[in-house]
């Protein structure tokens, strides 16, 4: 036997554990409904499989939020990595945040009951991306491409506008407008006000 093989059942474990946890991600970016019977389909699983993966839809909601919430955080080093500070920003917010908020919109009417976890998970979430904005802010910030005054929790704030984006329609003309907006006032070239 090697060490670090993986044995084909417990590879398909996982391999049917990511398709579970995307098709439920994209229940939840549209309709913001969960059935197991339509992720099982969409995931091209059994419906067994997704109850042997979580035995009730909080479990899949929780699943979804933390999985979509870890990515959000992970891709920003990566990011940084392959491109300059201030396109990393835009590809992060255009293709992997508004994403999270799209999904995020559908989990807050899934997780309404589940009230208990619901505080914890959104202390999690806001601390996670206080800690992406901040890292892609300082990048920026010692790029100079953006004013060193600013703070991670205004421009959370200024983010927040796209909550209110339609997934069902074609958001990523005004997620791009959005940015360009904030980056306008983000902008090295855009000192503060005079106080």
């Amino acid at each position: 036997m090697t060490t670090g093989s993986v044995s084909p059942r417990r590879a398909d474990t996982r391999r049917n554990h990511e398709r579970i946890l995307t098709a439920a991600a994209t229940a939840l970016a549209g309709s913001g409904e969960i059935s197991f019977n339509a992720i099982a389909k969409q995931a091209g699983v059994g419906v067994g499989t997704v109850y042997r993966h979580f035995p009730n839809p909080e479990a899949l909601v929780v699943a979804v939020y933390r999985r979509e919430l870890q990515h959000l955080v992970d891709v920003v080093p990566e990011l940084l990595a392959q491109h300059s500070p201030d396109l990393a920003f835009r590809i992060w917010t255009t293709d992997h945040l508004v994403r999270y908020m799209m999904t995020k919109r559908g989990l807050a009417k899934a997780l309404g009951a589940a009230a208990s976890s619901h505080g914890e998970m959104l202390a999690k979430a806001h601390e996670s991306m206080a800690g992406a904005v901040t890292t892609l802010l300082e990048a920026n910030i010692q790029a100079r491409t953006v004013r060193p005054d600013l703070e991670p929790e205004t421009l959370i704030r200024g983010l927040g506008g796209l909550f209110f984006l339609d997934p069902s329609s074609d958001w990523r003309a005004p997620t791009e407008k959005l940015i360009d907006l904030l980056w306008r006032g983000m902008s090295a070239d855009n000192p503060p006000p005079s106080a």
